[in-house]
């Protein structure tokens, strides 16, 4: 169930997405409220779980980490032993940065940020040593055009 957000609590999610840094009294300041009220929101938003937690973003590129992939995976396999052993690969990996469970044709697609294509070949030989996979593709990326974690409100 959606939490109930008024526009000030709206306002307030908007600054900390923009620069979850800002101090209290300079988000008060932008949304128009004080620094009470404005804490008092942000303490509701987190025990709600509107607010799962407060991260930095890093450049990947700045990491060495060159490579996106999109990798598209089809399996022949839908048991619950599979599935908890494909979940729990996917979940040690700290390459996969998403990933998905899809309708249609394609069963899961995920986002993997690795150095190179050697990189991708090497977290494809772990994967496919740990799960039994029908079938895997591998789009890159050749230019993100746009990425965000910035949600609309």
């Amino acid at each position: 169930m959606a939490a109930q957000l008024d526009d000030l609590d709206r306002k307030i999610l908007s600054e900390l997405q923009q620069d979850a840094e800002q101090s209290l009294d300079e988000i008060a300041r932008k949304v128009g409220s004080s620094k009470t009220p404005v804490w008092n929101r942000i303490r509701r938003m987190r025990e709600q779980g509107v607010i799962t937690r407060t991260t930095a973003i890093l450049d990947a590129e700045a990491l060495g980490l060159e490579a996106c992939f999109f990798v598209l995976i089809r399996t022949s396999e839908h048991e619950a032993e599979w599935q908890r052993k494909f979940l729990k690969a996917l979940k040690e990996r700290p390459e996969v940065l998403e990933a998905h469970r899809l309708a249609g044709d394609i069963d899961y697609i995920l986002k993997v940020r690795v150095k190179n294509a050697r990189a991708y070949d090497t977290f494809y030989q772990a994967l496919i040593s740990e799960v039994r996979i029908y079938n895997v593709t591998a789009l890159l990326s050749m230019e993100e055009i746009k990425s965000t974690t910035v949600l609309p409100l």
